[in-house]
């Protein structure tokens, strides 16, 4: 039925209620063994001094986050803020050339932070895979760059790589494989597009401009070489109405989601508590389910802060850089669940969408699926528990696309049909919110643990069942109607515009 269908005020109102109560007696439960425990003998590594004039400590259990803004917070603030000043300053002198300037200044960078043997790896894979841009067969490209990208995700090779660059500093390893990865894709996007070029070829120093945009170098995103090409070689350099007051707003909402994680990190120990399963099972089962959405969410954020301070930067440019993920409580359906925009948006064009076409067509969706979850499999780095989490993820993909086509056949689409709009929007929240509770479990797996996973899943599916199971099936019910609801707000005022705009 149509993403236009309302439900009445009272009934939305009541979905809100239900789902606020619930998310605020999961958390208080979350709080309280926070709270109770912080000097447990098992948290003694990941909870550590924070702000102890309120008497609490701080959960510093990722690694990542405590490094953004400790070690890698000087880092930060020096290489970005200069590429901003001579970014500003030869964009007002020379416009038509400051390509080469975001280049310079970010081989330079490269070359202070990381040294010459690290500069002279990364050139020799442009190198190569300029070079085999040149046959211009997208399979040749394709199995070149996997296989340069094995060499940086596969230990044995990895380890032989990584010797030729001297140093032990404590960003070293993180800097290396997050540069040299991300290069690899830049270049295989540079090397497929060329494939797409019907005369000619683009330049090596177009891929030294496309590779060494230092915003996006070490972390990404990943923006396509035919959008970062044609952005970053416009001559007028015009912004649109209330740009400057929305990158203002935006550099806004990335220190107060920063401030938000820290309050979070302070009162609420959503990655130390899962460290200790003795523990996180004698948690009610509702906290337990709160705890593992709290999990998806917290990675969302992380990746929305770290995304959201680049696109900052890259918009200050005059990119339009990939926008952060969609939130993991707005997500419902697989085909919409990442955690990096850029990287979604790489697959999808060179993988997914290019082997699955329509995606309408069982085979080829399997074929598109597959082979999308193998290049990540490889991206991610070939492991136990990424093999199950890209088993499980391209499973859900596929059981959606089934299901779709299950609910077509004539007897159950006459059935439908024969429903009023809003009993039918109903019985798709229903399949919604256990799809919403797959994705959960399917994710938690690789930002926590298989074996939280599994705890979370038997304690709400069968020690739970049927009350706490169906109680919070009923839950997540109302969270999908609400989000249905925004959806078909969204839906209707995107319609209005374009009416506006055909007037």
């Amino acid at each position: 039925m149509g993403i236009k269908t309302a439900l009445p005020h009272y009934e939305l109102g009541f979905y809100a209620l239900v789902l606020t109560c619930a998310l605020v007696y999961s958390f208080n439960g979350i709080f309280e063994a926070s709270r109770d425990n912080m000097n447990r003998k098992s948290f003694k590594e990941n909870v550590k001094t924070g702000w102890y004039y309120f008497g609490r400590k701080m959960d510093a259990a990722d690694f990542e986050w405590v490094m953004w803004f400790t070690t890698f917070r000087n880092y930060i603030i020096f290489a970005l803020s200069g590429h901003v000043i001579f970014a500003k300053i030869f964009s007002l002198l020379i416009p038509q050339h400051r390509s080469w300037v975001y280049m310079l200044y970010g081989i330079l960078t490269v070359l202070a932070i990381m040294g010459t043997n690290y500069l002279m790896l990364i050139l020799s894979h442009c190198l190569f895979l300029y070079t085999v841009s040149l046959v211009k067969n997208k399979w040749v490209v394709f199995a070149a760059g996997l296989c340069s990208l094995a060499t940086f995700k596969m230990d044995t090779f990895n380890f032989w790589q990584s010797g030729f660059v001297p140093g032990s500093f404590s960003l070293q390893d993180i800097l290396f494989y997050g540069g040299a990865g991300f290069s690899v894709l830049r270049c295989m996007s540079f090397a497929l597009e060329t494939c797409e070029r019907k005369e000619g070829f683009y330049s090596p120093i177009d891929l030294l401009k496309y590779n060494f945009y230092l915003p996006f170098f070490f972390f990404g995103p990943i923006m396509t070489f035919d959008q970062f090409y044609q952005q970053v070689h416009t001559r007028s350099l015009t912004r649109r109405e209330n740009e400057m007051w929305n990158i203002r707003v935006q550099a806004v909402v990335n220190v107060l989601l920063i401030l938000l994680v820290n309050v979070f990190f302070h009162f609420l120990y959503i990655l130390s508590i899962p460290s200790d399963l003795k523990f996180t099972n004698k948690l009610s089962d509702w906290s337990l389910a709160g705890l593992a959405y709290s999990n998806l969410v917290y990675d969302w954020v992380k990746a929305a802060v770290m995304f959201g301070v680049i696109n900052t930067i890259s918009r200050l440019d005059h990119l339009d850089p990939p926008q952060p993920p969609k939130c993991i409580t707005m997500l419902y359906v697989f085909a919409e669940t990442h955690f990096d925009r850029g990287i979604n948006d790489w697959l999808c064009k060179y993988v997914y969408d290019f082997l699955g076409e329509g995606h309408d067509n069982i085979k080829k969706e399997l074929l598109a699926t597959v082979s999308t979850f193998l290049v990540t499999t490889l991206w991610l780095g070939p492991c136990d528990i990424v093999y199950i989490w890209s088993i499980c993820n391209c499973f859900g993909l596929n059981f959606e696309l089934w299901v779709q086509k299950f609910f077509e056949l004539p007897p159950f689409a006459k059935l439908e049909a024969s429903l009023p709009e809003s009993m039918s929007r109903r019985i798709r929240g229903i399949f919604g919110a256990a799809n919403f509770w797959a994705i959960i479990l399917y994710n938690i797996l690789a930002l926590n643990s298989l074996e939280f996973a599994i705890l979370v899943a038997k304690r709400i599916l069968i020690t739970g069942f049927p009350i706490s199971m169906l109680s919070i099936w009923f839950v997540t019910y109302c969270g999908v109607q609400l989000i249905k609801e925004r959806e078909r707000v969204l839906a209707i005022d995107a319609e209005r515009s374009e009416k506006l705009k055909a007037a």
